[in-house]
């Protein structure tokens, strides 16, 4: 590992076009096709930062602020914004263009958190990150507060996780209060 990379050392980019197939009924494109891109396009960019394999660790954050529709151009950039130990922040900025136009719009942004993975399979180290713009150094600044963010959404999704468990709702002993009288109709032989 190299202790440390630039931020355009990790830049990354992708462009497709928005064709009907990849459209909802209201001509824009669908969300879960553009996370795809997003997840696709920032994996790219943790791989350079890192030189190495990496896996999603989540993605924090994607907010949709335009819509992409048929026939524009949807481009991903993406970049390595923060490193900790061996996890890695990736921010993604999407722009829509209208390719009758050329009118272009910020459509959307995430923020995607990737960890390196050796070659024993396990969370490797990953050199420090240098801000260099002003974009660069704005995303870097703010990026210990983010991460505190997810540590703490991690934790309150664990106790969900855990709370919820894995019974499926119609199983009888895992059956939340007031579920089994609806579970009994269904059940001819039930004299509720």
């Amino acid at each position: 590992m190299n202790g440390e990379r630039y931020v355009k050392e990790s830049r990354t980019f992708k462009a497709s076009h928005v064709l009907p197939p990849d459209t909802n009924n209201h001509n824009t494109l669908f969300g879960g096709k553009l996370m795809a891109h997003i997840d696709d396009v920032a994996a790219l960019s943790a791989m350079k930062h890192a030189r190495g394999p990496v896996v999603t660790a989540s993605t924090d954050s994607v907010d949709f602020l335009q819509p992409v529709r048929v026939d524009y151009e949807v481009s991903l950039e993406a970049f390595v914004t923060w490193t900790h130990n061996t996890s890695m922040e990736v921010f993604v900025k999407i722009v829509g263009e209208d390719l009758h136009t050329g009118e272009r719009t910020v459509c959307a942004t995430s923020f995607l958190t990737f960890v390196a993975i050796g070659s024993d399979g396990r969370p490797t180290q990953v050199p420090k990150v240098i801000p260099e713009t002003e974009e660069e150094r704005f995303l870097h600044q703010g990026a210990p507060e983010r991460a505190e963010a997810r540590k703490a959404r991690r934790i309150r999704n664990k106790q969900l996780a855990d709370l919820l468990g894995t019974r499926r709702p119609w199983e009888a002993s895992g059956a939340t209060p007031g579920t089994e009288r609806h579970l009994n109709r269904t059940n001819p032989q039930s004299k509720d």
